[in-house]
């Protein structure tokens, strides 16, 4: 408390910084000192409460100080890598293992995110170059798996390109995608056979012969089945 009765509130490093232990009197340059030290350490806590949540970037802890409003985030920034509170190299390296372990992400997409953090490339090169190749081909498996034995309504071309396009968007390499395929057969004669009987049922009304099978086969090829699957299908009901 101050002479005129006035309360500050502070923090021990400002108090120790300052000496103020032993120190009775304090005058204006003194108080001044104090009240900026106190500016910069409310932001530093407020900052490592913010990295305690959960490892950060050096960007997402500069725009974290930007939207707090600080003078002293250069210092602050600063004072963080020297204690290695912010190591973007760590960061890469925490980040590609939640993803690898913890999402469906490929490492494209993994290095795609990482650069939006401004992390240098070359980091996250290293570190996307660590990752166990086997992990990420099993992943890709699953995933292809999963959506082959899911597929109720997709030819098996239309399929085939759906499931290399998701797969491309997650951020796995066309060239594994493509192998997983030629090992995982995509069988749909039931799609087939479903979409045949209902297209049978419905322009049965109106054709007949072989003009009727024509436009059964026009639809088939339209909704995404090839000329293969179509005519291999049609020998079997014709």
């Amino acid at each position: 408390m101050l002479d005129n009765n006035e309360v500050i509130n502070t923090y021990d490093d400002v108090i120790l910084n300052n000496n103020l232990l032993f120190k009775k009197e304090i005058n204006t340059e003194m108080l001044n000192n104090m009240n900026n030290e106190t500016l910069y350490y409310e932001c530093y806590n407020k900052v490592l409460k913010y990295i305690d949540k959960k490892i950060r970037s050096e960007k997402e802890i500069s725009n974290y100080i930007d939207k707090i409003g600080s003078n002293y985030k250069c210092e602050i920034i600063e004072k963080l890598k020297e204690i290695n509170l912010i190591n973007d190299e760590n960061y890469a390296k925490a980040y590609i293992s939640d993803k690898i372990y913890l999402s469906t992400d490929g490492p494209i997409k993994i290095k795609q995110d990482l650069l939006k953090y401004d992390i240098d490339e070359s980091i996250i090169e290293e570190s996307i170059s660590k990752i166990d190749y086997n992990i990420v081909y099993e992943k890709c498996k699953k995933l292809i798996i999963k959506k082959i034995k899911a597929n109720t309504k997709y030819s098996s071309y239309m399929l085939n390109q759906k499931i290399i396009s998701d797969l491309l968007n997650k951020g796995y390499e066309l060239s594994m995608i493509k192998s997983i395929l030629e090992d995982n057969t995509i069988k749909n004669d039931n799609i087939i056979e479903k979409e045949y009987k209902k297209l049978y049922s419905k322009l049965n009304k109106k054709y007949e012969g072989e003009e009727l099978y024509s436009k059964i086969r026009m639809k088939l090829y339209q909704k995404g089945f090839s000329n293969e699957e179509i005519i291999e299908y049609t020998k079997t009901v014709d």
